[in-house]
Order: structure tokens, then C-alpha cells, then sequence
């Protein structure tokens, strides 16, 4: 058998399609709606990745706090050679019960060369560049988890005038939940004296809605994914205003 030999070739590189930013995202296992969601709103020339932490279909404080030992690993997945820009956990839910802290620790195992972050975190920054200090939080999840959230958010700053939930469970009857219903319901939470609406979860096919709920209710209106997506392109040093998806990535 003839051994085969490549003639050396002068190869020519460039940087590849995502030359402005890679972000990487670390997923439930059950998650059907943000990759989707950062797909819409992603600008040419950035790079999107997708890693998935094992977890049941069962939306707990439990279940979510188990997350904390897989962060790290699904972290190390997406993009080995060092080039990804930064690392977010894709769960509202999940970021606020580990807490920030511990999530960036373990994204940063995974992946050190990465600015890391979260959901809640995005969502925190949002409702802050909105100009937002008192709000209504609609969400899908058992009130185990909203009264985490309450105390979450409170402790960051936030007066949270009402939280209400759906008293969901399982992630995947949270991704049938029409938009439909998701605007009516947290058109139904708002109050004259709050700044913002917040509608929570990364499951909720809240994007489709957000602008027209802003629209009507005449004030800002923050979503999980539009959240973190902004907050992730913002922290790769990307500043383009991206229409469609409400005021917080159209003008912040």
C-alpha cells in the first residue's frame, strides 16, 4: 500500500464566519424556545454555540439547584480552543436559585477564557439601563420559585409590586403557553406605579410579544431571553441596536 503524501500548500485563513463575537450559551435539557429566541436576534458576523445540562422535566427549586454540578462541563464543550467571547447560563429560573456567584464560578471552570454570565444576571442589568426600580414579574413556575425570585430581586435592588406564576412544572408544557395568553398575562399584572413589566423564564415564547406588549402598555418590558442575549452582546463589545424585540435592545 502506497503511502500518501499531501503536496504542502501556502493556506490562506481568515476569521472564519463569526469574526465580531462568539457566545456560548449552556441550556436545560428541556429547553425548546431560547435557542430559537437567540437565533432571531443575533447580528451578522456573531457566532452563537449551544451546550445542554442534564436535568427531568420538573421545574423545581430542587431540580434546579442540582444544575450547579454540570455547569462547569457543559461549559468546557463549547468551543475548546479558547475563543469563545463569553458564557451564559440559559435558565432565569435556575441562575436565581445556584445564585450568580456559584454560576460564574463553574461557567469559568469550563470555559476561563470567557466572560461569564447568566439570565438573571441579564435581567438584572436590563431592568436597570430601562431605568426600572419597581416591578410587576409575570413568570410560568410553582411559587417555590417565585417567592425565590421575590427575594432574588428584591436583594438586588428591586421593588417587586406583584408576582404571580402559572404554577407550571414541567418545562415542556411552559413552551406551549400561547404568546397570545403570555401577553394577556402580563398586560393583566400591570400597575400605574410600576416602571417595567418582567416576564420571566427562558421557556416562554415571550419575544414574540414583547414589543407589543410595550406598545400597549406605553413602558418597558423586559423578557428572559431578549435579556440575556442583549447582555451578551453587550459584554462582547457588540453595540448594534437590533429592532423588533423591544425598546431594551432597539435603544440600550
Amino acid at each position: 500500500m502506497n503511502d500518501v503524501i499531501s503536496t504542502p500548500r501556502d493556506i490562506q485563513f481568515d476569521q472564519g464566519r463569526h469574526p465580531r463575537a462568539k457566545l456560548g450559551f449552556v441550556l436545560l435539557a428541556t429547553e425548546q424556545t431560547v435557542q430559537d429566541d437567540v437565533l432571531s436576534m443575533c447580528p451578522d458576523g456573531v457566532g452563537v454555540h449551544f451546550a445542554r445540562a442534564a436535568i427531568p422535566d420538573s421545574i423545581t427549586s430542587e431540580t434546579l439547584a442540582a444544575q450547579a454540578d454540570l455547569l462547569a462541563d457543559c461549559a468546557a464543550t463549547l468551543l475548546p480552543d479558547g475563543s469563545l467571547d463569553v458564557v451564559s447560563y440559559a435558565c432565569t429560573s435556575g441562575s436565581l436559585v445556584i445564585g450568580e456567584t456559584r454560576v460564574f464560578a463553574e461557567l469559568q471552570k469550563g470555559a476561563p477564557g470567557a466572560i461569564a454570565s447568566s439570565i438573571i444576571t441579564g435581567v438584572i442589568r436590563a431592568l436597570n439601563a430601562v431605568g426600572a426600580k419597581r416591578i410587576v414579574v409575570a413568570t410560568p413556575y410553582l411559587d417555590e420559585v417565585n417567592s425565590a425570585e421575590k427575594t432574588y430581586l428584591e436583594r438586588s435592588g428591586f421593588e417587586v409590586l406583584d408576582i404571580q406564576g402559572l404554577n407550571l412544572e414541567r418545562d415542556s408544557d411552559m413552551v406551549r403557553v400561547t404568546p397570545d395568553f403570555i401577553a394577556d398575562f402580563a398586560i393583566s399584572l400591570d400597575r400605574p406605579d410600576a416602571d417595567a413589566v418582567f416576564i420571566s423564564c427562558g421557556a416562554l415564547r415571550s419575544l414574540d410579544v414583547v414589543a407589543r406588549i410595550e406598545t400597549q402598555l406605553g413602558k418597558p418590558v423586559i423578557c428572559s431571553n431578549q435579556a440575556m442575549m442583549w447582555d451578551a452582546l453587550r459584554q462582547a463589545g457588540i453595540n448594534d441596536k437590533i429592532p423588533g424585540f423591544g425598546q431594551l435592545l432597539s435603544q440600550h
